[in-house]
């Protein structure tokens, strides 16, 4: 009983959600105005590892902009030989409707006498959605990065190659590859030509920003490939430059030297107090002096009043 609960739960999230879209009426809301998007992708990566992707989306035939992710929703993923099945993980889908599966680099596929391997994802029918399937078939692609200075110049590399039943190396024949500087939140491109006789090497000159230490991620990668899919391969080198930035202090309260306003302001105060100190000492000069002045008077009355009497 537990386990069918969790079966349906996105089918009652995708109902909300047609419930509560925003929509005028009713009818738009019918789960029959939605097609139902089911995608999947198979990279690749750097440790040789393979990710394995899904997208399950439900998109209104009419209103494109009206998308509906299917949460929660079981795919199984499978390595399919004729009437073989191996499968190779199960993952729900998220909120965003992705479900992935990363298969190890030790797997050992099923592969057809031509070397490809059938991959396929699956979805399985339930009451409120009929059954969703794709699959993709590649060959096992091997990509080696090498980053070394020759004769003092900086060579980017790549070695390219399949593996035959006999376990001898087949070099790639002709494939686009691109070259990206990893970064934060992005990469740059920073060279893109075309693997020949399973090898491409190009010069890096460019003058790249690194992290605090010089390092520079490069990354080599085969991009929707009809044969081989999404390949990603990279290293980091001591490739980069740092530049520290350097910035000219201005003066400050807590630096050596004020403020130019703060000598001015200081400047004018003490002038004003000074000016103040010597304001009152004149002053004080003054009042002394006319005090001597009036005694001296009042002395010539009194004498004038002694001789007249």
């Amino acid at each position: 009983m537990k386990s069918n609960l969790y079966k349906y739960t996105f089918i009652t999230s995708i109902i909300i959600a047609f419930l509560f879209s925003n929509n005028s009426t009713a009818q738009e809301n019918d789960i029959s105005n939605y097609k139902m998007m089911f995608k999947f992708n198979s990279f690749k990566q750097s440790d040789n590892s393979r990710l394995l992707e899904v997208s399950f989306i439900a998109k209104n035939k009419k209103d494109r902009k009206d998308k509906v992710p299917v949460y929660d929703a079981e795919i199984k993923f499978f390595n399919i030989l004729n009437d073989e099945e191996v499968l190779l993980g199960t993952a729900k889908t998220s909120k965003e409707g992705i479900a992935k599966v990363i298969v190890p680099e030790s797997q050992k596929y099923l592969t057809d006498a031509d070397g490809n391997i059938n991959l396929t994802a699956r979805f399985e029918a339930t009451e409120a959605l009929d059954e969703e399937e794709d699959e993709i078939i590649i060959k096992n692609l091997n990509l080696v990065l090498n980053l070394a200075e020759i004769d003092s110049v900086k060579t980017v590399s790549v070695k390219a190659f399949t593996i035959d039943s006999l376990g001898v190396e087949v070099p790639l024949e002709e494939a686009d590859i691109n070259f990206y500087i990893e970064s934060m939140l992005s990469k740059m491109k920073i060279e893109e030509g075309s693997i020949s006789d399973g090898e491409y090497e190009f010069e890096l000159n460019k003058e790249i920003p690194g992290d605090a230490n010089g390092n520079i991620t490069v990354i080599a990668m085969i991009e929707d490939n009809d044969d081989f899919g999404n390949i990603t391969q990279k290293k980091t080198v001591n490739w980069g430059t740092f530049n520290k930035i350097t910035v000219e202090e201005s003066n400050t309260l807590w630096s050596e030297a004020a403020p130019i306003w703060m000598y001015v302001v200081l400047t004018i105060l003490l002038v004003g107090v000074w000016a103040n100190f010597l304001y009152t000492i004149i002053n004080l000069i003054k009042i002394k002096k006319e005090g001597q002045d009036e005694d001296e008077e009042l002395e010539e009355v009194e004498l004038e009043l002694k001789i007249d009497k």
